[in-house]
């Protein structure tokens, strides 16, 4: 079936926009998945309206679950007759709603998310198709799910990253009453999730892309620009107004443009590898090991350490980043970014045992690296020490370590 809104996200602002699309949607049953904190919020109550104004037959469900394998096969079994997927929720919410509608119409995508393998990489191939369509109204700023091709699921005793063009939403809606309840602190978090997100591919990456460069740049600058307006307002006391709050969702998004990475190697993100399976196995937020693992990250490309990096790339792109910001923003990127991470109002206290990050960075580089590509080349002493400067550990060699 050739269906007109197969290819690529759609991004739709307001009712409005929800509307025109719904008119092109099959007319059905629709499951409408809903973190269970915004069961009462405006956007669900929006969502559903719509939903029902074009005729749609609307089911609620609610995960609570941990979003694992088995949650996600009996979402795809208690959904096997919906016409329509909606998910209203953050990163999480999106993406358990995005492997359940794969794995409910590709039997092939439902076999490999029960296969158990040591890589925390799952790339699904192009015969794994999706025929049903997903809306995704997302209600955080900086993972940008809504747009990705990717899902992240737990698994074992971290996560796994699903790869897959069926993952992709069909459709997404912008509307500023999504963020309306949205904590300050998330929303400043997600910002600096979208700038860690445009800079990781153009300074993990050694090529010369004029025009792709272009496009990191710019929304960068952009980037910094809308981090100290909102740090701006938080000092103040004062909450984002919806205008703000959509042109932060809207940034967020377009960072998961195919421009950003066009020609460049798929293998740069070993910072947000290092920084997820820390963040898992010390049980705090991504962000808040994001944050820790930014300044001595950049130190370690500053420093000479071309698998994490260029120097040049990355003092270029800082420099735009500067030109977003206030004066008095230090020249140094390494240093500037810490200075940023605490103008935005973003903690960044990780702390653990030298042998609990001997665990965690044995733990890493068997899920992504140890003869696979994602870490670069990185080893495990590699991978510790990092975590040493991160959590600001004694760098002495642990019992484990030896």
């Amino acid at each position: 079936m050739n269906l007109p809104w197969s290819g690529r996200t759609r991004l739709l602002l307001g009712p409005e926009g929800l509307a025109d699309w719904l008119s092109y949607a099959p007319l059905g049953r629709t499951t409408v998945l809903v973190d269970p904190a915004l069961t009462e919020s405006a956007v669900t109550a929006l969502v559903e309206t719509e939903l029902d104004r074009a005729g749609h037959t609307v089911r609620r469900l609610v995960p609570e679950g941990p979003g694992d394998v088995d949650e996600i096969l009996d979402l795809t079994r208690r959904t096997a007759r919906t016409e329509l997927f909606v998910a209203v929720g953050g990163g999480t919410c999106i993406d358990r709603a995005k492997l359940a509608v794969v794995a409910g119409d590709s039997e092939e995508a439902a076999t490999a998310l029960r296969a158990r393998s040591r890589c925390g990489l799952l790339t699904l191939g192009p015969e794994v198709r999706r025929r049903r369509p997903l809306l995704a109204v997302p209600t955080t700023v900086g993972p940008g799910s809504e747009l990705s091709r990717v899902a992240c699921m737990p698994h074992q005793q971290g996560k796994r990253l699903v790869s897959a063009e069926a993952l992709t939403p069909d459709a997404a809606l912008l509307d500023a009453a999504a963020t309306e309840t949205l904590p300050g602190e998330l929303l400043a978090e997600g910002i600096l999730e979208a700038l860690f997100r445009t800079v990781t591919p153009y300074a993990g990456d050694h090529k010369e892309r004029p025009v792709e460069d272009a496009f990191c740049e710019a929304a960068a600058t952009q980037l910094a620009v809308l981090g100290y307006r909102f740090g701006e307002l938080r000092r103040a006391g004062r909450r984002a107004g919806p205008e703000l709050r959509l042109d932060i969702a809207r940034l967020s998004g377009l960072t998961h443009s195919t421009w950003m990475r066009l020609g460049r190697s798929p293998f740069t993100t070993e910072g947000w590898i290092i920084a997820n399976e820390l963040s898992t196995a010390l049980n705090v937020r991504k962000m808040t090991a994001v944050a820790a693992l930014l300044p001595p990250l950049w130190r370690a490309v500053l420093d000479g350490d071309e698998r994490y990096g260029s120097a040049l790339r990355l003092h270029r792109i800082w420099a735009r980043i500067r030109e977003g910001a206030p004066a008095g923003l230090p020249e140094d990127p390494a240093h500037g970014i810490a200075v940023l991470i605490d103008d935005w109002g973003i903690g960044h206290t990780v702390t653990a045992t030298p042998d609990r990050l001997a665990v965690v960075a044995r733990r890493t580089t068997r899920a992504w690296g140890a003869g696979l590509p994602m870490l670069g080349g990185l080893l495990t002493a590699d991978v510790q020490q990092l975590l040493y400067e991160v959590c600001g550990a004694d760098r002495r060699e642990s019992a484990l370590a030896r």
